[in-house]
């Protein structure tokens, strides 16, 4: 080591890599204002046109799902008037229930015979017979409707309908009713 010389060179080499090496770290702090603002605004117009095409899928799969459930009802009204011929039709309270008796014969699951389900409310209503199911004299119901309307524009945009005949009917206006036109 001659004076100190090749340590001072060393020294300065060193300093000369430490300020190339600063310079380059302040190049590379971040994004600019502008960069972040532009990143954004892709983000939002990729949002508008997500969230519109999102909420159409919903309202068609909880359609769907109402009219998989008023199948559901028609096919369990049929088997509740085949096992209890006393009684005929019958209510959704009654297609529920734990299964084994005319009050709760287990057709149906819990949330089916709640009357809502995947934002539509289910309402089925059986007429044609007299008095109380199974008493002396009683007549059985003879025809049911149901009816599966929307619970706000948000869950769904039609309203169905069926009775005994099977045939599931909609409406896009008002409430579906037996002169609606039927699902193809």
């Amino acid at each position: 080591m001659d004076n100190g010389q090749p340590d001072a060179l060393r020294q300065a080499g060193l300093k000369g890599i430490q300020k190339e090496r600063d310079k380059s770290m302040r190049k590379q702090k971040g994004f600019s204002l502008i960069e972040l603002l532009i990143v954004v605004a892709i983000i939002l117009i990729i949002a508008a046109i997500a969230i519109p095409n999102l909420l159409r899928s919903r309202i068609a799969a909880n359609e769907a799902s109402a009219v998989g459930s008023i199948r559901t009802i028609n096919t369990a009204e049929v088997t509740y008037a085949s096992s209890y011929p006393d009684c005929g039709f019958t209510t959704l309270t009654n297609l529920g229930g734990s299964g084994g008796n005319a009050t709760g014969a287990g057709l149906i699951d819990a949330v089916l015979a709640s009357g809502v389900k995947s934002g539509y409310s289910f309402v089925a209503t059986a007429t044609g017979g007299s008095g109380t199911c199974g008493s002396s004299g009683a007549q059985p119901n003879t025809t049911y409707s149901v009816t599966g309307t929307a619970v706000s524009a948000q869950t769904g945009q039609r309203s169905f309908y069926s009775d005994q005949s099977g045939v599931i009917r909609y409406a896009t206006t008002a409430g579906a009713g037996s002169t609606s036109n039927p699902l193809q």
